[in-house]
This record gives structure tokens, sequence and C-alpha cells, in this order.
């Protein structure tokens, strides 16, 4: 059972190696991006929940 453990911290340790991590430019571009695919998610979302609302009120 030790040795699995061992084995297993071993592989983890191999593949980290193998990891290329982003530069901060890198990841400062793609945090802008979720950021402002974020908010464009949200503002549709608001949009059409608008729309759906006056709909319903219109309705009855």
């Amino acid at each position: 059972m030790k040795e699995k453990i061992i084995n297993f911290f071993t592989d983890v340790n191999k593949e980290m190696r193998k990891v290329t991590w982003p530069t901060k430019d890198e990841l400062r571009e793609s945090t802008n991006v979720v950021i402002v695919v974020c908010l464009m998610i949200a503002a549709f979302t608001y949009v059409i929940d608008m729309i759906i609302t006056q709909v319903i009120k219109g309705l009855f």
C-alpha cells in the first residue's frame, strides 16, 4: 500500500513537470476574455428575461 502511494505521488510529480504554465500576460488575457464573455452572457440573459416578462405581462 505504501509503495502504491509513493508511486502515485511520483507519477503526479512527473506529470506536473510536463505542464506548460501560462505566462502572466497570457493569464491576464485569458482572464479578460472570461470576464467579457460572462458579462455578455449576463446581458443577454437579462434582455431575454425582460422580453419574456413583458410578454407574460401582456398575456394577463
